[in-house]
């Protein structure tokens, strides 16, 4: 049976930061295993609120160029009418001038219709072609809005599932915290900051330190086992703790934690 470490023993601030880390790894897994969903949740919203913009757009395009129509049409009902009272005046002109002048207005409304089948014929091709593309992308605002679904549905599923190990987690790793003197959790919170995997108190494992195949030398592997002051590792900056400790604190913490879990 381990002896138990002196209060406030070099000993027993070891296993308390390894409490600390052994707690903020867990939270740390526990938001890995969110992990990009977040991100994803709001690049997919973004994309979805971009297409419907966009669909938006197209469909006032396509009405903007349906009353380009219309209204072209209603030019050719103008002209047809004013054609056909410039035929009728024609009938009954009293001089060769009256009837050319009414000839020049019957040519210039047949232009006016022919400019205005030519923009009727150019404005329902852009609303085919507008169309087409409103069809594709409220397809594509379907299969997005549906992948929103799914992956806002994922994400409620993992918080759900995560939320109150978390809330406990947390809780816990401030009440451990309290363990630690100012000096040592600054450097434990200085240090994993730095440290991609958040690991800032690491066991020694086959001669180094953990995560790394640098080997420490034996005399200071047998000062890490002797437990008598804090060392850190010269090459991570990490604080070491022998493979037992380390062993030891991860069996306590762990049943700990499961008795929390278990509280309703």
């Amino acid at each position: 049976m381990a002896k138990k470490a002196k209060e406030g023993s070099p000993e027993q601030k070891l296993r308390a930061l390894y409490d600390l880390q052994i707690i903020d790894s867990k939270i740390d897994g526990i938001r890995t295993v969110r992990g990009e969903l977040p991100l994803e949740v709001e690049d997919l919203e973004d994309e979805v609120a971009g297409l419907i913009t966009r669909v938006d757009k197209l469909k006032e395009e396509i009405d903007s160029f349906k009353k380009d129509v219309a209204t072209k049409k209603n030019i050719i009902v103008e002209s047809k009418a004013a054609i056909k009272k410039y035929e009728g005046q024609q009938k009954n002109v009293r001089n060769n001038r009256e009837f050319d002048s009414l000839t020049k207005e019957v040519e210039f409304q047949n232009l006016e219709i022919q400019l205005a089948e030519k923009r009727i014929e150019e404005y329902e091709v852009k609303i085919v072609g507008k169309v087409k593309t409103l069809e594709d992308s409220s397809d594509i605002v379907k299969e997005r809005s549906a992948d929103l679904d799914l992956k806002k549905k994922e994400l409620e599923e993992i918080i759900a599932e995560t939320q109150r190990e978390e809330e406990i987690l947390l809780k816990k790793s401030k009440e451990t915290a309290k363990h630690v003197d100012d000096r040592l959790l600054k450097a434990y919170a200085r240090i994993r900051g730095g440290s991609k995997n958040g690991l800032a108190v690491v066991p020694v494992e086959r001669g180094a330190s953990g995560g790394s195949f640098i080997q420490i030398p034996p005399q200071r592997q047998l000062d890490i086992v002797a437990r008598k002051k804090i060392i850190v590792d010269e090459h991570s900056g990490r604080i070491l703790v022998d493979a037992e400790l380390a062993e030891e604190q991860r069996q306590k913490m762990e049943d700990s934690i499961a008795r929390l879990m278990s509280k309703k």
